[in-house]
């Protein structure tokens, strides 16, 4: 599969706007389970085509919904601070280029701790990290 730039762009800016606070480690594994539904054999028009197409399919990260305070930031009506944006985009290229082994133990998906409870998907899927503020999972039905 091609990796565009377009690809690298929209994946730093999911991890700013999913996973900035959690640092380089909590941004590596969000940008795994992202490159896990990129390479995952489902239907593409389930997970999205490519790594923009996965980021922004509607309803998978809450940072890329219109009414998400992170959106104005994410879409580029608002500037991320460049040190941080810059951050974002070393995890991401290390992910994309296959430099850091999948620490998520092949997770598709996650949720933080912060929200006010788990997912009901989260009870019958397996649970493999926990990092930080957010808890990986995969085989979620």
């Amino acid at each position: 599969m091609t990796v565009t730039e377009q690809d690298r762009d929209v994946l730093a800016r999911t991890l700013w706007g999913e996973a900035r606070g959690e640092g380089l480690a909590g941004m590596v594994a969000v940008a795994w389970t992202i490159r896990n539904r990129v390479d995952d054999g489902k239907d593409k028009s389930w997970w999205g085509e490519g790594y923009a197409g996965v980021c922004q399919k509607p309803y998978q990260f809450s940072c890329w919904n219109r009414n998400d305070p992170n959106y104005q930031f994410l879409s580029g009506a608002r500037a991320i601070p460049f040190r941080e944006l810059a951050q974002c985009r070393i995890a991401a290229d290390q992910v994309i280029d296959g430099k850091v082994a999948d620490p998520t133990g092949g997770a598709t998906h996650y949720y933080a701790t912060t929200m006010p409870k788990a997912p009901d998907w989260a009870a019958k899927a397996k649970r493999t990290l926990k990092l930080g503020n957010h808890v990986f999972f995969r085989d979620v039905p």
